[in-house]
């Protein structure tokens, strides 16, 4: 897969992102690609803020894959910065070809580059799959997450 390309996201990526966020059953439910503005607006928050790096997939051209990376500095574990992983979509036509595994292998890496000590992410309950996927690659299901709309 050396044909891969995974750098920030830019703007004009947002319809992709937003695309491949909607293309399974719980995102059909909560998200607008046929309104951009909101993802524009929190776009534009993202790239402002040094933290977060939202990352893009690419592959000839077409926005194939897409993450977030959140870097959190905290007090527990003796101070220990953390990694979060959100929004880990792969387009249709690459799932299963290693292009999932690429991505999280780079926000591990970019990490530990930038200083975390541990990397964390949530899966929603109902994606078993995603799950098994996580686990391979070295997550192990620690914690219980909780929720609350506001």
């Amino acid at each position: 897969m050396s044909d891969l390309e995974i750098r920030p996201a830019a703007a004009q990526d947002i319809p992709a992102i937003v695309a491949m966020l909607a293309d399974d059953p719980l995102g059909a439910q909560r998200e607008s690609p046929d309104d951009l503005a909101p993802y524009l607006v929190a776009f534009e928050r993202l790239d402002e803020d040094p933290h977060q790096h939202l990352v893009v997939a690419v592959r000839d051209d077409q926005v194939v894959g897409t993450l977030q990376l959140t870097v959190i500095p905290g007090l527990s574990r003796r101070g220990a910065t953390r990694s979060i992983i959100e929004g880990v979509r792969i387009h249709a036509d690459e799932r299963g070809s290693g292009l999932g595994t690429q991505l999280i292998e780079w926000a591990v890496e970019e990490s530990r580059r930038l200083g975390s000590q541990l990397v964390q992410l949530t899966s929603d309950a109902t994606r078993i799959d995603a799950h098994r996927f996580y686990e391979r690659l070295g997550f192990e299901a620690s914690h219980l997450g909780f929720k609350k709309a506001l």
